[in-house]
């Protein structure tokens, strides 16, 4: 399980790790690794991926650079944040308070 404490520790450019992939996500949806350390450092976790590999990993929820609800996925080895992806939540998908995910109807 991750916690957010260690994720703070961790928190800043030289310890963020992020994948080409990511990078290209970050780029078309307009977020920042300044955005990233914003979400880290404000966030809360409000999910938890034990079976991810190579690591556990986590869904964090924060507020941008420019204050703007914010979803980080990540992980870590205690040495580096490992960037999954992240983006900025919406309410088709997300409750109000962006933390519960709504039910889809079939």
């Amino acid at each position: 399980m991750i916690n957010i404490k260690v994720l703070n520790q961790l928190n800043c450019a030289s310890q963020i790790a992020i994948t080409e992939h990511a990078r290209i996500r970050l780029n078309e949806r307009g977020i920042t690794v300044d955005d990233i350390i914003s979400c880290i450092s404000s966030g809360e976790i409000i999910e938890q991926y034990e079976d991810d590999k190579p690591f556990p990993s986590c869904l964090i929820l924060g507020l941008s650079a420019n204050d703007k609800p914010i979803h980080v996925v990540a992980s870590t080895d205690n040495e580096f944040i490992y960037l999954i992806t992240s983006y900025f939540p919406n309410t088709i998908k997300w409750e109000a308070d962006f933390k519960t995910r709504k039910e889809h109807k079939l």
